[in-house]
């Protein structure tokens, strides 16, 4: 009885696999966004204040943050919890493939989060002038909250590391 239910538990890890291959498609849904705005932009551009070209700027950055984000998440949540990936010898391959550990994955994930937050803050400060005072505020605070997050989970990662 023991065995089966070990088998089972470990076979379980196969339900992460459509997850993973769910956020190839919100890949797919992010990258048909970003297009989308690009030609969204095309016709206006020579009329569009810079500001407001740097603001499209900025969210197509923050598109491409999420989804290298979607793609590390995607490729090593599924390396390190379901399978190794069997990529054909001579094919192009990520260098941080099979190199990146659940606990470097989760640093990585802050630190994505950290810099879409930043853009997102970014995108704010260059319309402050449109958004009351006690919102940037709350801007401020709840990046600063990713941003100390990130740092103490680096801070216990190092802590954790170097104790063993």
């Amino acid at each position: 009885m023991e065995r089966f239910i070990e088998n089972a538990m470990y076979a379980s890890r196969w339900l992460l696999a459509p997850i993973y291959f769910g956020l190839s498609l919100g890949l797919f849904a992010l990258a048909l966004k970003f297009f989308q705005e690009i030609f969204h932009i095309l016709p206006s551009i020579f009329s569009m204040a810079e500001a407001d070209l740097v603001l499209v700027i900025l969210s197509l950055i923050d598109m491409a943050l999420v989804g290298g984000l979607i793609v590390m998440v995607m490729l090593s949540g599924y390396e390190n919890f379901v399978s190794q990936l069997d990529i054909e010898e001579g094919r192009e391959k990520l260098s941080w493939l099979g190199k990146m550990d659940s606990g470097s994955l989760k640093m990585k994930v802050a630190a994505s989060i950290v810099a879409i937050s930043s853009i997102h803050l970014l995108k704010v400060f260059m319309d402050a002038k449109n958004i009351p005072d006690n919102k940037l505020m709350w801007y401020v605070i709840i990046h600063m909250t990713f941003v100390l997050s990130a740092f103490a989970m680096g801070y216990l990662d190092k802590l954790t590391k170097h104790d063993h």
